[in-house]
């Protein structure tokens, strides 16, 4: 038996590289509100909140409606164009899914962006569902959000683990009631991890799934 019955799973950071793409939005839309263009470093700290609290890293509150509807707009034009699957992250989910455990994207990137990137890299196949801003009227960490995921696809949150690769992903699981191992692949390093609660945390998702694939004691 596996050692859960549902995984759901972070986007950004943990299952796909697209902080390159990220990073171009930022590029293209800050200097057009007087900003230097950020650094890479500068975009992952702010990211894993949200659009709008990302942007909020950058500029003033009256601004971020506006830069927000610029990033996404250029966003949507690149979406597809750098991002990839990190190491072992279609193993895990090819060998989680035929060992029949459910699996869910549950992230904070926009909805119809995290379903046109599952679908270019092959994941969707195997997902019982894809969960993002704008789907819902909530966003990690607010347990409405799990709640509602968890409900859509028939799961509990006793058998529920979380992957994911920052704090909000680990506030967003204790707040749903289940468990959240992290990678270091994306915006915090292990040390951050385990300050915010982090019940594991890995270097990366093959280390991961080995833990996965460890029979229970």
């Amino acid at each position: 038996m596996p050692r859960f019955a549902t995984l759901l799973l972070d986007l950004d950071g943990t299952l796909v590289d697209a902080f390159t793409t990220i990073h171009r939005g930022y590029c293209h839309t800050l200097p057009q509100f007087d900003r230097t263009a950020p650094t890479m470093e500068a975009v992952r700290r702010a990211v894993g909140g949200g659009i709008n609290q990302a942007m909020a890293h950058f500029l003033p509150p009256d601004k971020i409606a506006a830069a927000v509807a610029m990033h996404v707009a250029y966003s949507d034009s690149i979406l597809l164009d750098e991002v990839t699957l990190f190491p072992g992250a279609l193993e895990l989910v090819r060998a989680q899914h035929a060992a029949g455990v459910t699996l869910a994207v549950f992230t904070n990137k926009r909805g119809e962006h995290a379903r046109r990137i599952c679908a270019h890299l092959g994941v969707t196949p195997y997902l019982r569902g894809i969960f993002g801003a704008r789907d819902t009227a909530w966003l990690k960490p607010q347990p409405e959000f799990a709640t509602h995921v968890l409900t859509t696809i028939g799961a509990t949150p006793d058998s529920t683990l979380l992957l994911g690769d920052s704090p909000f992903d680990v506030e967003a699981a204790h707040n749903g009631g289940f468990l959240c191992w992290c990678v270091t692949t994306g915006t915090h390093d292990a040390a951050q991890l385990r300050a915010a609660g982090a019940d594991a945390v890995f270097p990366d998702l093959i280390a991961l799934q080995a833990a996965l694939a460890q029979p229970q004691t």
